[in-house]
């Protein structure tokens, strides 16, 4: 154990900080950032394993099948359940067990790999939230879900920035994937706003001083009345309630305009056939939004105004 005294004191010692004209940056951070670019290139260039030659063509794509009007006395909530489904999600795509050859990249392993890091963040995060915010400071049970809910974060946002990266580049909003990405865009902004309420919410010496610095940006921008960065008890219910709750549901929603539309191709690439969709207003130009809508139980003629 006494060879790891060194490197303890590195991890729990003051920052480091490199200083190039008005650049000023953490040794650690930069060593993130630098490993992220690493990462993200070797994930580009290197293959996914072994490709056959000859790979079997994508299942073929069913046409979307639109359910009819619901009638409360003609149909039950199964069926009901069931067309909903279909609206959403083509038969077949929810759960396909053959991809095209492009699907195959490293990329798409970090996507997966970010929902993996969330789930156990979410678990460990409601474990905390139960124990109090201050069980981690005096259980050592408590120190370990910590820590495992910080690294969870850790490899959380690294594998979402490298993802992010790859679907910019390739670029990913294209074949009426637009809600797709903005709402990929917009679940990695609002998890920056559930880390920066994490942290202040530590109740450490750490979390002080993030607040203390906080507050001035906030209150200069005019929201310092209705964000209080200096009352743990709001920045809480912040991090352990609306925040988890908004993203949640970006996050599904994410999920499930993945799989309506499928992986995009590479840029040239022939992509698989995009079903019509006849009997929705406006589905030709905002499909998307008409299926957001139709998950979260808004009227369809509402949001063909959008």
């Amino acid at each position: 154990m006494s060879q790891l005294h060194p490197y303890a004191a590195f991890l729990g010692g003051s920052g480091r900080f490199l200083h190039w004209g008005v650049v000023q940056i953490s040794w650690a951070n930069l060593i993130v950032i630098a490993a992220m670019v690493v990462v993200f290139v070797v994930a580009v260039v290197v293959p996914f394993g072994h490709v056959p030659t000859e790979l079997r063509p994508p299942e073929p794509v069913p046409a979307m099948t639109v359910a009819p009007p619901e009638d409360p006395a003609g149909y039950s909530r199964t069926e009901r359940l069931r067309n909903r489904i279909l609206r959403v999600v083509p038969a077949g795509q929810a759960l396909p067990a053959r991809q095209p050859a492009y699907v195959a990249s490293w990329i798409y392993v970090f996507g997966v790999l970010c929902l993996a890091a969330l789930v156990i963040i979410v678990a460990t995060g409601a474990v905390l939230a139960v124990a109090g915010t201050a069980w981690w400071h005096s259980s050592a049970l408590g120190h370990f879900v910590n820590s495992l809910h910080l690294w969870s974060v850790e490899l959380f946002f690294f594998t979402m920035v490298v993802h992010l990266w790859g679907k910019f580049f390739m670029p990913a909003w294209r074949g009426r994937r637009t809600l797709t990405w903005m709402t990929g865009v917009v679940a990695f902004g609002g998890s920056i706003g559930a880390v920066f309420t994490g942290y202040l919410v530590q109740t450490n010496v750490d979390s002080q001083w993030i607040s203390t610095q906080a507050k001035d940006g906030l209150n200069s921008v005019g929201i310092g009345a209705w964000f209080n960065v200096l009352d743990t008890g709001q920045m809480l219910v912040w991090h352990v309630m609306l925040l988890p709750l908004v993203l949640g549901i970006v996050v599904v929603l994410h999920v499930v305009l993945v799989r309506r539309h499928g992986v995009v191709p590479p840029i040239g690439a022939l992509a698989p056939p995009v079903p019509a969709e006849p009997g929705l207003p406006g589905a030709s130009v905002l499909p998307d939004v008409l299926v957001v809508a139709d998950i979260l139980d808004v009227p369809a003629a509402t949001a063909a105004r959008l």
